[in-house]
């Protein structure tokens, strides 16, 4: 696999990026669409049917973002719980939205079932500015550890520390998008002063099993149900998708708890990322956007049935 010899815009090559790289790498970004009028204003339509609440807030002056989260209105403790992530990389628009369609159109067939916990836009400023960082160049989905630098993956396991122990679900939808390849990637490699490698963008919709605690059958589920709704990503010649190795048709592993991924915070048995293809001719932003609902709803209902 070659490198890429033209160099990021930023920093110096093999050099990893200082203070003032990343002030310049913060001065080139800029709001391209409005958390307010996209997310909150659609989470305060839910309030009559579900219970809203602030579980943090992000003050990057002179931008405060409040952090939202939606639970089942009529919590019972003795039902089994459902935790549904989204927007932990901002530019992930399907995670958001998904999330909230999910909940408009799907929760109360859950009702009396499972108790729902919703963090739609776990990252509000990186959601504004079509990133996947937070304002200062950190990856929230590598920095779900104790003592995380990244206010926004830290106010997210605070939300979640109730019933990390006790969920039976966990879904964190994401998107791999082109400009994994054309940008987010080659400004990891600059910043951390390493060579830049292509791994080549999958076409179509895949998820990621914990390697640490594999699920297949769980995660066959979610393809089964999202292939209704839109194409499942082939593996490459080398029979990977997005670098790592197909371990079953759509399906990729990584160490969750171990890489701070948005999906390892809870110890629950079924967990999982979906990845959406936005970029793909054959799809439309409602398509994606289904497809992370279909992905939520057969993840409860799997849950549902192999937990009784």
């Amino acid at each position: 696999m070659n490198t890429v010899s033209t160099p990021y815009p930023i920093g110096t090559p093999g050099t990893p990026w200082g203070d003032a790289e990343r002030a310049e790498w913060l001065s080139r970004q800029t709001r391209q669409r409005s958390y307010e009028a996209e997310v909150l204003s659609v989470i305060e339509g839910l309030r009559s049917r579900f219970d809203v609440e602030e579980y943090g807030a992000l003050d990057y002056g002179p931008d405060y973002y409040p952090l939202m989260a939606i639970r089942s209105r009529d919590w019972n403790n003795d039902l089994p719980v459902v935790l549904i992530t989204g927007g932990v990389h901002g530019y992930e628009t399907s995670g958001v939205h998904g999330a909230l369609q999910f909940l408009d159109k799907h929760a109360e067939d859950y009702a009396g079932r499972v108790n729902l916990l919703v963090a739609p836009c776990v990252s509000p400023w990186a959601y504004e500015r079509i990133h996947r960082w937070n304002y200062n160049a950190i990856d929230p989905n590598r920095s779900f550890h104790e003592g995380s630098r990244a206010e926004e993956s830290a106010a997210l396991m605070r939300l979640v520390a109730p019933v990390r122990d006790s969920a039976l679900i966990h879904i964190d939808l994401h998107e791999t998008a082109d400009t994994d390849e054309s940008e987010f990637r080659p400004a990891l490699a600059a910043r951390d002063g390493k060579p830049f490698e292509p791994a080549g963008i999958p076409d179509g919709f895949y998820v990621v099993d914990d390697s640490e605690n594999p699920q297949p059958e769980f995660q066959q589920a979610l393809i089964r149900a999202v292939e209704q709704v839109t194409h499942i990503a082939p593996a490459d010649d080398s029979g990977e998708i997005f670098g790592s190795p197909v371990v079953a048709r759509g399906v990729i592993a990584y160490p969750l708890t171990q890489w701070g991924l948005c999906a390892g915070i809870t110890s629950a048995p079924y967990r999982t990322t979906t990845e959406v293809y936005p970029d793909s001719p054959r799809v439309t932003p409602e398509q994606c956007n289904a497809a992370q609902a279909a992905a939520v709803c057969a993840a409860i209902d799997y849950g549902l049935t192999h937990s009784q």
